[in-house]
């Protein structure tokens, strides 16, 4: 498989955003409820904004959520920048299939089927179920510091891995996903994809991870991702070479996920830097692709804020999580739930006639009147 069999540039002319004229007559059917304006806040816009991406009003309950997780594990773990060990991300894995780790005891709660998706875990496929490591691409990706992390033929596959999930999903009727990541090192990538597309230094955007890394393991990881910026500067202009570059078999395959999920007109809520880091790739490639996505929660990485600044997208909650495979997405799914809910379920008021029944009555009184006399 070549690079040229994979146009980025399509995605600009197959993403359309949410309809605009759905979500003014969804506002308009809000107004005929009798609440105040903004008395419900934020939770107003977001029945919209989901009313505007079924192309429906009153908007439909979510009915058929699923939690997608891409996994992978990064060369750059072996640098320490992570309290898990490098390959350890087939842990979080088998915790996440057990139902064990807190995204699976949410997903559990919630009724969400959970679906993992293994694009480079550092182990032999054999150890898991093969519906889970069917589209992977390799075993771990290359050491973004010194080594792109994958060959150009990879991030075509993981890419199109990516749309390949999200037209299955879109083809079972899943009508919102909730994206998660389980990997070792992946936010050291994300932090350097973020860096490279805001223009920072990699001291603005290093952040301690899901474990909370010490003050040395966070000089190492800023020294990664200060080096694979170095390597990812001279090709921002290819964002599919970008990938390859620094990016990883997950993050690609997340990225060309959020990009055809768009194309499906599928509603995603983005977990942690992770997510937000593919989703800025994203709108590189589809301006307005970010329309079709929701910013789940904020996170303490600094990487996160930035990249969901330069999208326009405000985090639905902050609880403070810093643990990933999309628990604090699944956690701001409830959220979403109700104002669906509300938006759908409040009475509406008809609009008041011109002629009011008492001004009938008064003119059928006179006429009587008048035939009496």
């Amino acid at each position: 498989m070549s690079e040229l069999d994979l146009d980025l540039d399509d995605f600009s002319d197959l993403i359309e955003r949410p309809s605009g004229s759905l979500r003014r007559e969804a506002e308009e059917r809000r107004t005929l409820t009798g609440l105040p304006a903004q008395a419900l806040g934020r939770v107003d816009e977001l029945g919209e904004w989901l009313s505007s991406a079924q192309s429906r009003v009153p908007v439909e309950p979510v009915a058929n959520p699923r939690l997608v997780v891409f996994a992978g594990d990064h060369g750059v773990a072996g640098l320490d920048v992570s309290t898990r060990p490098a390959g350890g991300a087939l842990t979080l894995v088998r915790e996440a299939l057990d139902g064990a780790s807190p995204a699976a005891v949410l997903a559990r709660r919630f009724e969400v089927p959970v679906r993992i998706v293994d694009m480079s875990l550092d182990c032999d496929p054999g150890e898991l179920p093969a519906e889970v490591t069917r589209h992977r691409v390799r075993r771990s990706s290359g050491r973004l510091d010194t080594e792109d992390t994958l060959t150009k033929a990879e991030a075509v596959e993981a890419f199109r891995a990516g749309m390949a999930v999200a037209d299955e999903e879109a083809d079972a009727g899943t009508d919102l996903v909730v994206l998660g990541d389980l990997s070792v090192g992946g936010t050291t990538a994300a932090g350097t994809l973020i860096a490279a597309l805001c223009g920072t230094d990699a001291s603005v955007v290093t952040g301690r991870g899901g474990g909370h890394i010490d003050d040395l393991a966070w000089m190492r990881k800023c020294a990664a991702i200060r080096d694979g910026l170095r390597r990812a500067r001279p090709v921002l202009g290819d964002q599919l070479e970008l990938l390859a570059t620094v990016g990883g078999a997950d993050l690609t395959a997340m990225t060309g996920f959020l990009l055809q999920s768009a194309v499906r007109h599928t509603p995603v809520i983005l977990d942690g830097v992770v997510s937000a880091a593919c989703a800025l790739v994203g709108q590189r490639v589809a301006f307005r692709a970010p329309d079709w996505w929701l910013a789940g929660h904020a996170t303490s990485e600094p990487a996160q804020a930035k990249a969901l600044d330069r999208m326009a997208l405000d985090p639905l909650m902050d609880q403070g999580i810093a643990v990933g495979g999309g628990t604090g997405a699944l956690l701001a799914l409830p959220l979403v739930r109700a104002a669906a809910a509300l938006a759908a379920e409040l009475p509406v008021r008809e609009p008041e006639l011109a002629s009011t029944e008492p001004d009938g009555e008064t003119e059928g009184t006179a006429q009587g009147l008048a035939d009496a006399t």
